[in-house]
């Protein structure tokens, strides 16, 4: 099975997270599993790009973190939701991703006119 690279996907990951933080809050192994689960285990997020990420999209104002008692474990965990903000910043990536896709299709075929590659 082909993974998809890191460097291919980085600047995807907060539109992915966000995406995510659109059903409502959550905590980061469950963002992350969710990734896996969606992907098919084509990508799996690195628990240092995932907090790199959600710190970034913190910073930007994009996320808001929360500290809230687990029901399942009784353990404190850091949540995460989307803000106002970060959903007009999902919504842009999301149009810059079809127009990229739109882009790069052009460059990408299984087989080009003389029927080689």
């Amino acid at each position: 099975m082909t993974e998809i690279s890191s460097d291919i996907i980085r600047g995807y990951n907060d539109t992915m997270i966000l995406f995510l933080l659109l059903k409502g809050p959550s905590y980061g192994y469950e963002i992350s599993k969710q990734i896996r689960n969606l992907t098919d285990g084509k990508y799996i997020i690195k628990e240092t790009t995932l907090y790199s990420a959600f710190t970034r999209m913190e910073k930007n104002g994009y996320v808001e973190s929360f500290s809230q008692i687990s029901e399942d474990t009784g353990k404190r965990r850091t949540y995460y939701r989307i803000t106002t903000h970060g959903m007009e910043y999902y919504r842009q990536k999301r149009d810059e991703w079809v127009l990229t896709k739109e882009v790069i299709e052009k460059f990408i075929t299984k087989e080009n006119e003389n029927g080689s590659c």
